[in-house]
């Protein structure tokens, strides 16, 4: 049945009140994004951007110019000896001059064409008179050449400005001018040698200051441009005062010289190294690379990007494509779903939402198979690109009567959408295989995945998929069947065709020539699945526990390897087991999950079972609240028959994979060794804790009896070129390793902690979101 349904009948054994294992009630949470606040280098040539709006004046420049390496020795020696006693004897020498002689002189310049004041006052040190020429000439002798080319460059204004300069200067009396030049005289050695003082004082506190921050280890944390703009820097550097003449042609030739300057200095590296993926010019002149072979630029070379490598790192400073978010996750293929409200690195690393799966960039989709256990169809249809909506979509579902009316209605706005109903004829079975086909112009893919296709399970739910390489499509040979050419030393294809074949079904007939029809030996895992149905002599171990016991038999861990190591059970619901563990659960599942190469019979009691299922507090301080425990069908009637579980439960923690709030709706099983560095095989499934989805031996064990639908794969070591082990983490800086979806060692249970129940109200505290548990 579709979302809209209500409650659905959960994969638990018969002896039960059934109730649903997947719910659409949930309370979404806002997503909490993350502000990533920006690393700054910041170096002396952000001194001078940030100045470019202030007063562009005579101590400014001096300022500039010595920051920048050109005159410095030469102009602060200058001033503190020749200059002192040169500048003392030309205005003394100037104080001579008669007023009318100035006046003239002033008159004269007023009169010149705009051509020659402005050549004239390019100089800035070109009086029309002769004797001032030769005074201001006297001035700048004792500077080097090197210093008088950077002042007169740096010091043009527009003509207009100089223009208007020079009209006020014109309207000065003769009386005003002589005595302004009367009191110029009167500067004595001393004051010069102090003003020369102060400028190479003020010069030093700022070099002082950039050295200071350049070497500190908080640089990147610095803001220049506010502590420059701050009242007590304005207040310590007095000198730069804004003015209308600095102009736009002045900002970019200071500009221009200090990037020039900034290609000599020495950059920061960053902080990615040779991980970073990022090439814009920007990020490239900031900051430096071990790999870098680049100039600044405009130079007309790039940066030459490092070799590739066997397997290359996650990035997490920018959202990957799927295409690479799946090279990331090679060998093993495994991945999580995005999950909202968390860090954003969490979905970064090995993570992958639905519209990353049926991207373009994955495939040219021809056609698609969806089978699952729930559906939203109008949402499921979002998620198809535009241009592969009006695709042939073909849904499997197990629905019957008025929900399959239902499922049907829904569909009827799409032509395209046909569909499959998988027969159930054991009572309390249910669909619950959750896989996509995708067919490309390329080839085909496969994914196996926990999710139901309804949108509360890929919102903030821990979710788990294994997605295949894409297969190529075989070449037709004559007088060969498809059926038993391209498969894999997994047996992948042959055991993908017998699962699809127990449906029986003629809508599957065209996907099965679809499967024969590609090459499936890149795949590395195997299938275990589950169909409904006795199975018996060699059938019996074709799905269901015993499915994974005989291949554990075949490819499973050394005895002698794996004698002290535990088994691991995850799961989001749980079915009636029985009455005590020897019933079942700690007979022949365990049984099943202990087997090594080459025996079965394997001494249970040295074999410690660990369970991992949600506690009531779990879910509780879960993003959802207590509605994420509407995905999580553990009755009260169930738990009351088979409390010796609790002394195998284990709580739900994520924390390197940034998913503890979010309620797992994966399944999975491995056998870990005791350090938790490693494991001997892990499976991902769609099948939880229970006899409906696993199956149960009955008559003498000589057949299985299976309920649902479900399908899992396999990692082995043998199949990832490892003789003995996978190593794994759950820390996502460990992409080389197979990232487990919680974190080991487990957390096992204390005397106060309670299992998620979800049929019973919970209203001692309220959720995250203040609400209440109250079930109908």
């Amino acid at each position: 049945m579709s979302a809209q349904g209500g409650h659905h009948v959960s994969d638990t054994d018969s002896d039960i009140t059934v109730g649903p294992e997947d719910s659409d009630l949930t309370t979404e949470s806002p997503h909490k994004s993350q502000v990533k606040l920006p690393s700054l280098s910041k170096r002396r040539s952000e001194v001078h951007e940030i100045s470019e709006s202030e007063e562009e004046s005579e101590e400014y420049f001096i300022l500039k110019g010595t920051s920048k390496g050109k005159g410095k020795s030469s102009f602060l020696n200058s001033s503190k000896s020749t200059l002192e006693q040169n500048e003392c004897k030309s205005f003394v020498k100037q104080s001579k001059k008669s007023s009318e002689t100035l006046t003239k002189s002033l008159d004269k310049s007023a009169k010149s064409s705009s051509e020659s004041l402005s050549k004239s006052l390019d100089n800035r040190t070109k009086p029309s008179s002769e004797t001032l020429t030769k005074s201001l000439d006297k001035r700048t002798k004792p500077s080097s050449e090197t210093s008088i080319k950077s002042l007169d460059k740096r010091t043009k204004p527009s003509p207009e400005t100089l223009t208007k300069s020079i009209d006020k200067k014109t309207k000065l009396s003769p009386e005003t001018l002589s005595k302004s030049l009367n009191k110029r005289t009167k500067l004595t050695s001393e004051s010069l040698t102090k003003s020369s003082e102060k400028k190479t004082k003020s010069f030093t506190e700022i070099e002082n200051w950039l050295d200071k921050i350049d070497s500190s280890p908080e640089a990147k944390n610095v803001d220049i441009k506010n502590r420059f703009d701050s009242p007590v820097e304005k207040g310590k550097h007095s000198e730069y005062k804004s003015s209308p003449s600095s102009g736009l042609k002045r900002k970019q030739t200071v500009l221009l010289e200090e990037e020039k300057k900034t290609v000599s200095r020495k950059r920061p590296p960053c902080q990615y190294g040779s991980k970073c993926y990022r090439k814009n010019p920007s990020h490239l002149q900031e900051f430096s690379h071990p790999d870098d072979k680049q100039q600044t630029p405009g130079s007309g070379r790039t940066r030459e990007e490092s070799p590739p490598r066997k397997k290359p790192r996650i990035s997490i400073t920018g959202r990957l494509s799927p295409d690479q978010v799946y090279s990331e996750g090679q060998p093993y293929s495994f991945f999580l779903t995005k999950v909202h409200g968390i860090e954003s690195q969490y979905n970064q690393v090995l993570a992958m939402d639905i519209k990353d799966i049926l991207s373009p960039i994955m495939g040219t989709l021809q056609a698609s198979c969806q089978f699952n256990y729930m559906f939203e169809i109008p949402w499921l249809m979002k998620q198809y690109p535009e241009q592969f909506r009006s695709k042939p979509l073909l849904l499997v579902h197990g629905f019957t009567a008025g929900n399959k009316t239902a499922l049907e209605i829904e569909a009827t706005k799409y032509s395209n959408i046909k569909f499959c109903q998988a027969r159930l004829e054991m009572i309390y079975g249910t669909h619950h295989t959750k896989m996509m086909i995708l067919l490309y112009e390329e080839g085909m893919r496969v994914v196996i995945h926990t999710s139901n296709l309804v949108e509360k399970d890929w919102y903030q739910k821990t979710q788990g998929m294994w997605i295949s390489p894409l297969f190529p499509k075989l070449k037709k040979e004559e007088n060969k069947s498809n059926y038993s050419r391209g498969d894999s030393p997994t047996n992948f294809k042959k055991d993908l065709l017998d699962y699809i074949g127990s449906y029986k079904a003629y809508q599957l007939k065209d996907w099965q020539q679809n499967i024969a029809d590609h090459d499936m030996s890149s795949a590395k895992v195997v299938i275990i699945g589950s169909s409904p149905g006795r199975h018996m002599a060699e059938n019996k171990h074709k799905f269901g526990h015993m499915r994974l016991r005989k291949v554990l038999n075949t490819h499973g861990p050394q005895k002698d390897f794996v004698k002290s190591w535990p088994v691991i059970g995850q799961y989001s619901s749980i079915g009636s087991l029985g009455a005590t563990k020897d019933v079942w659960l700690a007979t022949e599942f365990l049984q099943s999950l202990a087997t090594v190469e080459g025996s079965s019979c394997v001494p249970l009691s040295t074999i410690d079972l660990k369970l991992i299922f949600p506690t009531k507090d779990n879910v509780r301080c879960s993003l959802e609240g207590y509605p994420a425990g509407a995905s999580i069908p553990y009755s009260i009637n169930v738990a009351k028959k088979q409390t010796y579980l609790h002394s195998y439960f284990h709580h739900w923690i994520s924390k390197g994979r940034g998913r503890s709030r979010a309620m797992p709706h994966i399944k999975s099983y491995c056998r870990p060794s005791p350090t938790s560095q490693e494991v001997a095989w892990f499976l991902v499934t769609s099948a939880n804790l229970s006899k409906a989805a696993w199956g149960a031996l009955e008559k003498k064990g000589s057949q299985l009896m299976i309920r649902s639908y479900e399908l899992g794969v396999l990692f082995l070591p043998k199949f990832f070129g490892s003789k003995k082990s996978i190593p794994v983490s759950s820390d996502i800086n460990d992409t080389d390793k197979l990232l487990l979806p919680y974190d080991l060692p487990l957390k096992p249970y204390q005397k106060e902690d309670r299992p998620w129940i979800w049929d019973i109200a919970h209203k001692e505290l309220p959720d995250c979101n203040g609400n209440m548990w109250c079930p109908s």
